[in-house]
This record gives C-alpha cells, sequence and structure tokens, in this order.
C-alpha cells in the first residue's frame, strides 16, 4: 500500500509541476465594449459613453411592433397552412352513411349540404385572407 500512495503522491506532484509551466492567458485587451440598439421613429439615440460605443439602426415607427423579418413566415397561404387544419380534409374520407355526402350506405346524401356550407365558408375565410395584407 506504500507503494502505491507514494507512485500516487509522484504522480500529483508531476501533474501539479506540469500545470505551473503552461502559459497564462494574456490579459484582457482594452477595448471599448459595441452595443447594437434598433431605435425606432424619432427616439432618440443612446449617447455613447468612455467604455462602450453605442451603434444605432433607425427603423420606422410602424415597424415598432412587428415580428422582425426575418422571423417573419414566407410563401403562399396554402404553404403556411399548419399540419393540423390540413389533416381535417383527411378525417372523412372514406366515410359512409348519415351525414358523410357519398353515394354509398343509408341516408348518405344528407351529410351533402353541411358539407357544402363547411367549403364555402373555408373559401370566404381564405379569399378575405388573401385580400387583407398584414399591417
Amino acid at each position: 500500500m506504500t507503494k502505491f500512495t507514494t507512485l500516487m503522491s509522484a504522480a500529483v506532484v508531476a501533474l501539479a509541476g506540469g500545470y505551473a509551466t503552461l502559459p497564462q492567458p494574456a490579459a484582457a485587451q482594452a477595448s471599448p465594449n459595441v452595443a447594437e440598439i434598433l431605435v425606432y421613429g424619432n427616439d432618440p439615440c443612446p449617447r455613447s459613453t468612455d467604455d462602450q460605443v453605442v451603434v444605432c439602426a433607425r427603423r420606422p415607427e410602424a415597424e415598432r411592433y412587428r415580428i422582425p423579418p426575418n422571423m417573419r413566415q414566407s410563401g403562399t397561404p396554402q404553404q403556411m397552412e399548419s399540419w393540423a387544419v390540413r389533416s381535417q380534409s383527411l378525417q372523412t374520407v372514406g366515410a359512409t352513411g348519415i351525414n358523410s355526402c357519398s353515394p354509398v350506405g343509408p341516408a348518405g346524401y344528407t351529410g351533402c349540404l353541411s358539407k357544402l356550407i363547411k367549403e364555402a365558408h373555408g373559401e370566404r375565410k381564405q379569399q378575405a385572407d388573401e385580400e387583407n395584407p398584414p399591417q
């Protein structure tokens, strides 16, 4: 056991000596911090101080509460439609019987009017969404 303890002590001393010879990190350079700030409308830009440089980018007032351009969705309304809405159309595939609007099964025709009304409401909503651009 003493031989093992002696070897461990030697290893610890060797490691400590190895760390002592490593170069120390260079001192931080004295460079000023740069703060990039977005300013909207006629808001004043904060002044720079001795230890901080302030860079302002001015945007129109209408952009103040909008989603940033790099985070906005782009594409057609069909491409932006969620998967939950797309899956709604698959719920009635293969449905037969009452309220199914199919020629198969008893009273399959009864669902045709409700299907027609739902489609008309959906088309009207989609048309309204396309005509009104986001503000």
